[in-house]
């Protein structure tokens, strides 16, 4: 075991306190000294104090009507590590390719945990935009990448998975249990790509493939996304073969780079 470093305790709640502002749901209020006290569990000394500290370093910023949100100076390191990324850099010219031949929005996302987080997006040239951004953590069993990175995993590895997960409804089309979502992923492994039909968002219909490894273990995967009013007739042909194509030539990519190619 390694031995406890000091100071370890205090840092853990500071950043406990930044990522409830972070995940704090799109939509509802900011979030004030108070929901964070109820949300965190700490006593209210310990939040006031937390929240001095993170604002006086610019990592959070008082918001209207005494609210809390993310401060410039986290947005400009959040920046420069996804414009670093390996990962998107290696993959970031294919993915413009992809986003040009569909006319869609593209994301490349990870995995982190039970959940998938967005390192890249490419807009549609549409005038409609998605309320996706990049950073952002979305849920495995509701999303298309989500679906195409449970689907190329090892069953050893996926029933754990699967076992921890919390199904969260977003639409009424989500899918809300084990079983249901253990035959969406063996269709997904059975025709080689996975789909979010209005699972996450209204509207929105999401085409998945995966990133392989080395060893041919999934690392990443890439969604397109369309709005349902305008997808194409024949959906395999406009946005299937080229999400596969680009899966394949990133991940042949990733076969060349060995330190980045390692299965996560």
């Amino acid at each position: 075991m390694l031995p406890q470093v000091a100071g370890t305790a205090s840092f853990s709640k500071f950043m406990h306190v930044l990522q409830l502002v972070a995940d704090w749901p799109e939509g509802s209020e900011v979030p004030n000294v108070t929901a964070l006290m109820h949300a965190s569990g700490y006593p209210r000394p310990t939040v006031h104090r937390i929240v001095a500290a993170l604002v006086a370093e610019r990592l959070l910023v008082e918001a209207q009507g005494g609210g809390l949100a993310l401060g410039p100076r986290l947005m400009q390191l959040a920046s420069r590590s996804w414009g670093r990324s390996d990962m998107r850099l290696l993959a970031v010219d294919e993915l413009k390719r992809l986003r040009d031949l569909t006319g869609e929005t593209v994301h490349l996302a990870v995995p982190n945990g039970s959940s998938m987080v967005y390192i890249e997006k490419l807009e549609s040239p549409s005038a409609v935009r998605m309320a996706s951004r990049i950073g952002t953590s979305v849920s495995l069993h509701s999303t298309a990448v989500g679906k195409a990175y449970m689907a190329a995993l090892p069953r050893e590895q996926v029933d754990p998975l699967l076992k921890g997960l919390q199904f969260k409804r977003y639409t009424e089309h989500t899918l809300m249990d084990r079983t249901a979502l253990r035959r969406e992923l063996d269709l997904t492994r059975e025709r080689g790509w996975s789909v979010d039909n209005e699972e996450n968002e209204a509207g929105i219909y999401c085409f998945g493939g995966v990133i392989l490894g080395q060893r041919g273990l999934p690392v990443a995967a890439i969604s397109v996304s369309t709005l349902l009013y305008r997808q194409k007739e024949n959906p395999e042909q406009s946005y299937v073969q080229p999400l596969l194509q680009a899966c394949a030539a990133i991940s042949e990519r990733l076969a060349e780079t060995p330190a980045l190619g390692t299965d996560l």
